[in-house]
């Protein structure tokens, strides 16, 4: 599925290529495809580029507001960052790399909810924190 049918997003901000499976309003995995021609690696860091991990986070957070987004329940809002939990960066990601997406919703409510998200390059862990979001009127 592309994801710009449900998010809001678009490029060069559109942080997740494609999701692969969605189960609405419970979890979702999906990828990143870094190709080395994105706008931040020129800067981050010039001679070794590195995805910033806050970039990872916002990956994350996309797949999650597809998932959210994806049912019935939410039609015509829009899911905003609430708060980042126990972030933990555990590798680098470079220009060439999948980087591999999934999310479960831990809670969710009428206008708020919970979900755990993790970033792999193959069987490691790049990334892994909870999110909380809050949902809103579009």
């Amino acid at each position: 599925m592309d994801p710009s049918t449900v998010l809001p997003h678009r490029a060069p901000f559109l942080l997740v290529d494609e999701v692969t499976e969605v189960v609405a309003q419970h979890s979702a995995r999906g990828y990143w495809r870094l190709t080395g021609q994105e706008w931040f690696f020129s800067g981050h860091f010039p001679g070794r580029p590195t995805l910033p991990g806050v970039l990872m986070i916002e990956s994350i957070a996309q797949l999650g507001g597809v998932c959210v987004l994806s049912g019935e329940r939410y039609q015509g809002k829009l899911a905003l960052f609430g708060g980042i939990d126990k972030a933990r960066f555990r590798r680098q990601v470079v220009p060439g790399d999948l980087l591999e997406l999934e999310v479960t919703m831990t809670r969710l409510g009428t206008s708020a909810g919970k979900g755990h998200g993790l970033a792999r390059v193959g069987t490691e862990v790049a990334c892994e924190a909870d999110l909380l979001f809050v949902i809103v009127d579009s």
